[in-house]
């Protein structure tokens, strides 16, 4: 049985390239749960088993394992860090108790590092920050917590910190003592009182590390303003309580690649980090449209969620966190679906997992983290419920996509497979959609990014056996309107029916429709006046005004995208007794509603990209020209040891290719990151 006191849930994130696969690859080979350390640029990371993840070098799912420190369970997920696979880090951080935040201690927070910090604020995850790269050259420790105050507005408070002399130790603050990592991994750790001098020119650091812990602790305050030795138990506790209120993040150092300060950071986390049972209940629905709270107990029905499914030796499987409750093989479950359906289905299997491979168990219990098989409905987002007792958690959010890529099959005898892959495709990635061009009859795969839609283009060849005609890249556009503007439709039409009776529909509407605010959607107001006076809709035409609305709103009248940020209100409704049948009534406000559009005239809205352009000093006016001939918006720049980064907006399809035109400008140097802002006019 787990015991959950002893459990640590957590993830593993940060921007591309920080060091995130480098740093689990440690922590597993000191725990004694791999029996040697796997290196990223060697294709050969325990955590990265994809053939796409071990050519390209980076991440791409994110991986479930399991180690043990210091008698404590924890159960780690390594994620992406290229935004083009953001669904994965949202996924992990909606069902993990806490997180380890990895920067490059040269750059450190960078632009998906932000992307990372948001997704988890907005679970209260409680958070260490491990300083990486710390060997490199211009690594600097206390810049790197200055960007995390400034960028992050976070409290970091640092508990390991790198000795002046950099020779590859670090300094406990708490233990007050230096470690070294020894041996030919780095796997012994010799611990040693830390000297005088560099105690002396460390001590701000020590203050203000026992000043935030002295916060949560009034004996340890009093202690600390008279200047006397706190004991460290009691610095650890303190520390903890602020940890996990969310006052303050603990930081450590080190360099993961040199096998320097990871255990210090395994002790942080069983240390800091919150057991399941200390994290809030969680908000459940019921079908019946009351709420209930779902507190972590091994005890009471059944409450998981599924937060990910992934093919494994060609089936599929449902990964899934235990909330409340336990589950055994063979056991069914309630999944709620849309308009208070139930679906039952049954469980057939259960593992334990550690990267590619899993192990079966016969009982889950709350506090995990497992795989199921034999769920063949079960989608990302689902819950997973005691068919006496179904609810819903909070599903998990996924992005729309910004980047369309035409594809079909080299030959029509693939066709079906072809089919058959995407489908599967899009069960694992909710990110990844396939649309039906109705202008051009293509078949469109739309994903994230270039990167997103080249791995699974490579997936559908390697995995699936299906050879693929590609076209270029596509952006996605929305649309929205430039003015307000109203519109009268009425609607008359008489059809004869079989029976040679005639039905006559008539109706009338008038509608308004206006400019909103950016990334506000759009808003409809259905309460119109209705003609002639004292008559009223009955439910059903009620529902066919909004339904009219609704109808219009599906293209914009410019290139019939998807409409958002427009405000439509339904003015009034004309009836004309018997023959204005809700189908009237829907088509009546549906042409009123797309004659207004028309009016107030389509504006086409293009993804606009935060964008970081990293490039040598010495190249910064001619990159800078490059990106404002693609329009793009200079926010800002910053200075940064010889390096110049470059703070833009810039729309997505002026950035296809564009790490070509950067590398050839700036001698192979430049490098660039965006993240999807919003949609907006250009």
């Amino acid at each position: 049985m787990v015991d959950l006191a002893r459990t640590r849930n957590i993830g593993i994130a940060a921007h591309v390239d920080a060091g995130k696969t480098t740093l689990t690859e440690r922590m597993l080979y000191y725990a004694g749960a791999s029996h040697k350390i796997g290196e990223v640029h060697e294709g050969a990371a325990h955590m990265d088993y994809m053939v796409e993840e071990q050519q390209h070098g980076i991440t791409i799912t994110a991986a479930v394992t399991r180690l043990q420190w210091r008698d404590h369970l924890i159960q780690l997920i390594d994620t992406p860090g290229h935004v083009d696979f953001t669904i994965e880090v949202e996924r992990s951080m909606r069902v993990l108790d806490g997180c380890v935040i990895v920067l490059d201690g040269v750059r450190g927070v960078e632009p998906q590092t932000e992307t990372v910090w948001r997704q988890r604020t907005r679970f209260q995850l409680p958070a260490l920050f491990f300083i990486n790269k710390l060997d490199r050259p211009g690594a600097d420790f206390g810049r790197a917590l200055a960007t995390i105050r400034d960028r992050l507005n976070a409290e970091p408070v640092a508990v390991t910190v790198p000795p002046p002399e950099a020779d590859g130790s670090v300094i406990h603050l708490i233990d007050q003592t230096r470690l070294r990592f020894g041996g030919e991994r780095g796997e012994q750790v010799h611990v040693t009182p830390c000297d005088a001098v560099t105690w002396e020119r460390l001590r701000p650091w020590r203050e203000n590390l026992l000043l935030a812990a002295a916060e949560m602790d009034d004996a340890l305050a009093e202690l600390v303003l008279t200047e006397q030795e706190p004991d460290p138990e009691a610095v650890w506790v303190a520390l903890r309580k602020a940890t996990l209120a969310g006052k303050i993040h603990p930081v450590f150092a080190g360099s993961a690649l040199r096998n320097q300060g990871v255990q210090p950071v395994l002790d942080g986390v069983v240390r800091l980090l919150p057991a399941p049972t200390e994290r809030p209940p969680s908000l459940a629905h019921r079908p019946d449209g009351s709420e209930e709270w779902v507190t972590m107990d091994a005890s009471g029905p059944l409450a998981a969620l599924a937060f990910k499914v992934q093919l494994w030796e060609g089936r599929r499987h449902v990964f899934a966190r235990i909330y409340r409750g336990r589950l055994r093989p063979g056991d069914e479950v309630a999944i709620p679906g849309p308009n208070g359906t139930v679906r039952l289905e049954r469980a057939a299997r259960l593992f334990e997992v550690d990267a590619n491979h899993k192990a079966r168990i016969d009982e889950a219990t709350a506090g995990q983290i497992v795989l199921l098989a034999g769920l063949h409905w079960a989608t990302t987002g689902d819950t997973l419920g005691a068919p006496s007792h179904p609810l819903w958690l909070e599903r998990i959010e996924t992005r729309e996509p910004v980047l369309g890529l035409a594809i079909e099959p080299q030959s029509s005898a693939d066709e079906e497979k072809l089919l058959e892959a995407l489908d599967k495709l899009q069960q694992e990635d909710p990110t990844l959609r396939v649309e039906e061009d109705q202008e051009t009859g293509q078949r469109v795969l739309r994903g994230m990014g270039e990167l997103h839609l080249q791995i699974a283009s490579e997936r559908l060849k390697r995995e699936f056996g299906v050879n693929l005609r590609v076209g270029n890249p596509d952006v996605v556009t929305r649309e929205t309107i430039g003015q307000a503007a109203e519109s009268q439709n009425q609607f008359h039409r008489t059809i004869e029916q079989p029976d040679g009776k005639k039905l006559e529909m008539k109706a009338g509407a008038r509608v308004r429709v206006e400019p909103f605010g950016r990334g506000t959607g759009v808003t409809i107001e259905a309460t119109p006046r209705v003609h002639p006076d004292g008559v009223e809709l009955h439910p059903a035409q009620r529902d066919a005004v909004a339904g009219g609305v609704d109808d219009a709103l599906t293209g914009g009248p410019t290139t019939g995208a998807p409409l958002q940020d427009v405000a439509v209100r339904v003015l009034e409704v004309e009836l004309f007794g018997a023959s204005s049948s809700p189908s009237a009534v829907r088509i009546a406000v549906a042409e009123a509603t797309r004659k207004a559009l028309a009016r107030a005239g389509g504006l086409v809205m293009r993804p606009i990209m935060a964008t970081e352009v990293v490039v040598p000093d010495s190249e910064v006016g001619t990159v800078l020209g490059d990106l404002q001939s693609r329009h793009a918006v200079i926010r800002d720049t910053t200075a940064l040891d010889g390096m110049t980064i470059i703070h833009c907006d810039c729309a997505l399809d002026r950035l296809l290719g564009y790490i070509t035109d950067l590398r050839g400008m700036t001698r192979g140097r430049g490098q660039f990151t965006m993240t999807f802002d919003r949609f907006d006019v250009v």
